[in-house]
């Protein structure tokens, strides 16, 4: 059972939330937190449905979408291992503002709404930064959606592959391994495109010498020149 909490403990330090709780507190949070399992494409969380639980995701990934009022899905983010999300609903006691579907088998950390709440009342280092990723994801999105306005179909896809790769990119000499790619359709539904337009842009990148592909990996190639040229476009 020990081993058991020490796992658990190793996977809430990497959480930034959580990275100053001192060991006593950690202790705590993993002894009330509860893990779940969930296969490839199962939804965690359904829009508008109601939930009192924070999800720390273990292991594997997920995407964040909503569903508009035709019934397409918008991609709103991908989440991996070390994130975090439900926290929303736990703040403001409303539904759930997005669903969370997983892109491959997962393990979740979950805790309980009093459990949550009672972390920020006496741990006021942990309500900040719940504050500070909160407005990052609002920039985020701010940014995102001028990018959706403003660019043409080949900036809407760089933007999100820059996006991607200050995220989970890998740097090396220069280049950006993105190692974790989603499928195209979800790409398209994060650009508010077409799976098409999606494979043609990426060859067109390709074609320009900004990418190479490696089985289901992407190399963005100078990505700092890379970054600043399609930057320009915005």
């Amino acid at each position: 059972m020990s081993e058991q909490l020490e796992a658990i403990k190793e996977t809430l330090r990497l959480v930034p939330l959580f990275s100053e709780l001192n060991d006593k507190v950690l202790s705590h949070l993993a002894n009330v937190s509860q893990e779940k399992s969930y296969d490839k494409d199962q939804h965690i969380l359904h829009q508008e449905q109601s939930g009192d639980n924070f999800f720390i995701i273990e292991s594997g990934s997920v995407k964040v979408t909503r569903l508009a009022e035709d019934g397409r899905e918008a991609v709103l983010a991908f989440l991996r291992e070390g994130d975090f999300f439900g926290e929303l609903a736990i703040l403001d006691g409303e539904t759930r503002s997005a669903n969370v579907i997983t892109l491959s088998e997962c393990k979740i950390q979950t805790i309980n709404r009093r459990e949550f709440l009672d972390l920020l009342e006496h741990h006021p280092k942990v309500a900040t930064a719940l504050l500070m990723e909160l407005a990052l994801r609002l920039r985020k999105t701010d940014m995102h959606l001028e990018y959706l306005t403003l660019s043409d179909a080949e900036g809407k896809i760089a933007s999100i592959l820059i996006g991607l790769a200050e995220e989970n990119g890998t740097y090396k000499m220069g280049d950006v391994t993105l190692g974790h790619m989603p499928m195209q359709q979800d790409i398209a539904n994060m650009a508010g495109t077409t799976r098409e337009t999606v494979s043609r842009m990426m060859k067109k990148l390709e074609e320009k010498n900004w990418l190479t592909r490696d089985g289901q990996k992407v190399i963005i190639l100078k990505y700092s020149k890379f970054k600043e040229i399609y930057q320009l476009k915005f």
